[in-house]
C-alpha cells in the first residue's frame, strides 16, 4: 500500500496512475471518511474515473508520498506520522526549498527523500484532474536513512507507468527546478500571465538579468555548481517558451485564492542571502509583491 498525504493535482496523479487497489489517500484533520471521487484525463485516451480510499487506522503503508503544498507539508505530517511506522520511507514533492529540510530535520530517525518532478497535473474543474505535460521524476535520499531505499522507492513509483529515476544528487536536482521556478512563478503571479507571456513583458526583462545575477552568486554560496548569469537566463527561458501555454502553480494559486510557495522560491533565495551576506533586493521585491496579491 502507498499512501498520499496531500489530494491536489499531484497527489491525483499518482493515485490515478499507481496501480488500483494499491494506493490510499491519508485523511487530514476534519476530512469526510468518504472515498476520494474524480474523472482523470490521461495525457491519451479517454478519461476514466478513480475512486481512492482513505488510509484507515491500523494500516501500515509501505511508502508515503507527501504532496501538500510546502506551506503545509510541516503541520501535515505532525498530525499524520504518529499513526506510520518509524520506517516507512516518506517521499517529498515539493516546489522549491526550505520545506524539505524541516521535515528531515525534524524526523532525523525517518527515511526522508525528495523528488523532483517535471509531470504537470492540474484541476480544471471540480472532480476532473488532467495530466497536463508528460515529464519525468527524480528521487533520491535527504538523510543516511533513506540513501538505501533510493532504488526501491523509484521501482515502487516507475509501477505508475510515468518516468521515475534514481538520484544520488536530489538537492542539486531540487536547486535545478528552485532556479526556474524563481525565474518565472513570481512573474507569472504578478502579471497574471502564461509562462511564455512573460518573456515579452517590460516588468521581467526589467528584473530578470538582476534576478540572475542574485541567483549566480547564490548558488555559490550554497555549495552549488556555479552557473554566470547568462546561462541561468537561457535555462529559464527555454522552459518559459517550452511550457509557454502553462499556467504556473503560482499563479493557478493566486487566481484560485489560495496561498502561493513564494515563501520557498525567491523568499528562500532572499533568506539564504541574509544568511550569507549576499544581496537579494530582487528576490526580495518579487517574494513581497506576491504575498500582496492574496
Amino acid at each position: 500500500m502507498i499512501a498520499i498525504l496531500g489530494a491536489g493535482s499531484m497527489g491525483r496523479l499518482w493515485a490515478a496512475t499507481l496501480p488500483a487497489g494499491q494506493v490510499a489517500f491519508v485523511p487530514r484533520p476534519g476530512q469526510a471518511p468518504d472515498p476520494a471521487c474524480y474523472r482523470f484525463q490521461p495525457l491519451e485516451g479517454e478519461s476514466f474515473s478513480v475512486t481512492v480510499p482513505w488510509l484507515q487506522r491500523g494500516q501500515s503503508p509501505e511508502l508515503l508520498l507527501v504532496t501538500t503544498k510546502a506551506g503545509d507539508t510541516l503541520e501535515a505530517l505532525k498530525d499524520a506520522l504518529p499513526s506510520i511506522a518509524s520506517s516507512t520511507p516518506i517521499v517529498l514533492f515539493q516546489n522549491g526549498l526550505g520545506s524539505q529540510q524541516q521535515v528531515s530535520e525534524t524526523w532525523p530517525q525517518r527515511p526522508v527523500l525528495a523528488a523532483s518532478t517535471t509531470e504537470g497535473a492540474n484541476r480544471p474543474k471540480p472532480g476532473l484532474t488532467v495530466h497536463a505535460g508528460r515529464g519525468a521524476t527524480w528521487v533520491g535520499a535527504l538523510n543516511t536513512e533513506g540513501q538505501p531505499l533510493v532504488g526501491r522507492v523509484a521501482q515502487q513509483l516507475a509501477e505508475s507507468g510515468l518516468e521515475v529515476h534514481p538520484e544520488q544528487d536530489i538537492l542539486g536536482r531540487l536547486w535545478q527546478k528552485l532556479v526556474i521556478n524563481a525565474g518565472i512563478n513570481a512573474f507569472t503571479a504578478v502579471l497574471d500571465c502564461s509562462n511564455g507571456e512573460i518573456l515579452n513583458q517590460p516588468f521581467y526583462q526589467q528584473w530578470i538579468a538582476p534576478l540572475c545575477e542574485e541567483i549566480s552568486r547564490l548558488l555559490g554560496a550554497a555549495g552549488q555548481p556555479c552557473h554566470p548569469p547568462e546561462a541561468l537566463r537561457e535555462s529559464i527561458e527555454a522552459v518559459a517558451r517550452k511550457t509557454a501555454t502553462n499556467t504556473s502553480s503560482m499563479r493557478a494559486d493566486r487566481l484560485a485564492g489560495r496561498p502561493t510557495e513564494i515563501d520557498f522560491i525567491n523568499g528562500y533565495l532572499a533568506r539564504l542571502g541574509q544568511q550569507h551576506g549576499i544581496a537579494t533586493p530582487v528576490n526580495q521585491m518579487l517574494t513581497e509583491q506576491v504575498q500582496q496579491l492574496n
